[in-house]
């Protein structure tokens, strides 16, 4: 089997980097959306408002699914309180989310750059990024998968590269 190239979550230090280079409200949009929901770019940039669930403060998500990616699955996000005040503050001038995915792209590039993370960070490092954090907080597998949108339990385990640190220390706490 062909091994899947595994891309490195970002540290708690580079993550409190990214987020504090923020310039922008669309910066803090884009970046706080992606690492505290773990949408895939092509997600966040065709949310629209209708897609806010403002009483139950979840996103209705349109993923890729079936044979060609053609947008068909649905699931359905918690947000974190930083996410639902932003999304609350964009959806109450604009009826879409208003970028598209190359001009989020760009986004989280500039402000790594600007957070001076020397190592590649792009939308889906952030994903990843969401997706062991929420494994260090305890979330089960099955979980995760729901919400990253994966039909395959074994494309979630792509996402499960924790560092030595933290199987370590997650170790020590529990035996």
């Amino acid at each position: 089997m062909q091994r899947q190239y595994k891309r490195e979550p970002l540290s708690d230090d580079e993550v409190d980097r990214l987020t504090q280079a923020c310039e922008t409200f669309r910066e803090k949009l884009s970046v706080f959306t992606l690492l505290d929901t773990g949408m895939r770019v092509s997600e966040l940039a065709t949310l629209t408002k209708d897609q806010v669930l403002w009483q139950e403060r979840r996103l209705k998500v349109y993923g890729k699914g079936g044979p060609f990616g053609k947008m068909t699955k649905t699931r359905v996000l918690p947000m974190s309180d930083r996410v639902r005040r932003l999304i609350e503050l964009h959806f109450t001038m604009e009826d879409a989310f208003g970028l598209s995915k190359r001009q989020v792209e760009r986004q989280v590039k500039a402000v790594a750059n600007r957070a001076r993370i020397s190592r590649p960070v792009s939308q889906h490092v952030l994903r990843h990024t969401f997706a062991v954090n929420c494994l260090k907080r305890g979330i089960n597998t099955r979980t995760l998968q729901y919400l990253l949108g994966h039909d395959r339990l074994a494309t979630t385990e792509i996402y499960m590269n924790l560092s030595p640190e933290d199987a370590i220390r997650e170790f020590q706490t529990k035996w």
